[in-house]
C-alpha cells in the first residue's frame, strides 16, 4: 500500500463506496515571538477551512503527551490516543488520510502513531492542504464512534537503541544541517548531533511544491548517505515529529525505517550523552 495519496486520487476515493476518515493535523513549530504573537493555532484554521468532514488533531494533545525527560513531544498515552482516533470516527477496517497545512510534518506523525499502533490503512495526503483543489467547509463534524483500538508494533527506538544503530545500521538526523553540525541550535540546551548519526534533513525529500520526490529519486538519495538493501534504518530530528516525515520519505522508497520518537530533545536533556559536532558523523 501507497503511503501517500494525490488530492485527485482522494477525491475519487472520497465519492467511492467506503470513503476514508479524514483527519486535519494542522501544526507549527512555535517558538517565542518578540513580537507578542499569539503561538499558531491549528484548531483555528481548521476551523476557517477544512476538508469536507475532517476532523480536527490536536497533535500536542492526542499525538504527543507532555514534554519532559522523554523529549518535546513523547508518545501520548495510548489509551488517550486510541480515544481521540476513536472519537473521530477512525475503526481499524475504514481507510485514513490524514493532511496538515503542506509542510507534512504533522500530518507523516499521525501517520505513522497510526501505523505504529497496528492501523492497516493510512496514507498521507499528498502536498497537504494546498494541494487540495476542492471545496472546503467549516462545519464541524460528529463522526460516527470508532473501534480503533491501538495496539503497538515493533520501529521504535530509544536512546540506547539509537546510539546503537549509529554504530552497526545508519541512523539518519532529520534536522537543518547546521542544527547537525552544532552551528546552531534555536531550541534545545546542547548543540550537535548524535554521534554516528548522518544529516539527511527533511526538507530534501520533496520538491518546491512540497510533494514527495517519487520513489526512484528518494531511493537514490537514501542509498546516497549509505542505506543499502538490507541496511537497519533510523531516524530522527529534535522531537519526532520531521523525523517521521523522513521514515515515511523511506516508506515511499521502499525501506523500513524506524523512529527515534525522543530524537534531540530527549538526547540533549542527558549531559552525560555523548555529543558530536561537525560534518562528519562521528
Amino acid at each position: 500500500m501507497n503511503a501517500i495519496i494525490s488530492a485527485s486520487d482522494l477525491a475519487n476515493d472520497l465519492k467511492g463506496a467506503t470513503p476514508p476518515v479524514l483527519l486535519d493535523v494542522r501544526w507549527q513549530l512555535t517558538a517565542a515571538k518578540a513580537a507578542g504573537e499569539p503561538p499558531y493555532d491549528g484548531r483555528a484554521e481548521y476551523e476557517t477551512g477544512h476538508l469536507p468532514g475532517a476532523v480536527y488533531v490536536d497533535l500536542d494533545r492526542e499525538l504527543a503527551s507532555a514534554p519532559g525527560e522523554g523529549g518535546r513531544h513523547p508518545l501520548p498515552d495510548l489509551a488517550h490516543f486510541g480515544a481521540a482516533m476513536r472519537r473521530a470516527g477512525v475503526s481499524s477496517g475504514t481507510p485514513v488520510v490524514v493532511y496538515d497545512g503542506g509542510q507534512g510534518w504533522a500530518a507523516a506523525r499521525a501517520w505513522w502513531m497510526l501505523r505504529w499502533t497496528g492501523h492497516p490503512d493510512v496514507r498521507v495526503l499528498d502536498g497537504g492542504l494546498p494541494a487540495w483543489e476542492g471545496s472546503l467547509d467549516t462545519s464541524v463534524p460528529a463522526p460516527a464512534e470508532g473501534d480503533f483500538v491501538p495496539e503497538p508494533g515493533a520501529g521504535l527506538l530509544d536512546a540506547d537503541t539509537a546510539a546503537e544503530l549509529a554504530r552497526s545500521g545508519v541512523l539518519l538526523d532529520a534536522r537543518a544541517g547546521e542544527r547537525y553540525r552544532g552551528e546552531v541550535e534555536p531550541i534545545d540546551r546542547v548543540a550537535g548531533h548524535i554521534p554516528g548519526a548522518v544529516s539527511a534533513p527533511t526538507t530534501e525529500n520533496v520538491g518546491a511544491d512540497g510533494r514527495y520526490l517519487p520513489a526512484r529519486e528518494l531511493r537514490e538519495r537514501f542509498k546516497g548517505l549509505g542505506v543499502s538493501e538490507g541496511s537497519r534504518v533510523g531516524v530522527y530530528c529534535g522531537s519526532g515529529v520531521s523525523a517521521a516525515h523522513e521514515v515515511l520519505a523511506l516508506a515511499i522508497a521502499g525501506i523500513p525505517a524506524e523512529l527515534y520518537v525522543g530524537s534531540w530533545s530527549e538526547w540533549s536533556s542527558d549531559p552525560d550523552r555523548p555529543v558530536a559536532v561537525g560534518p562528519d558523523p562521528q
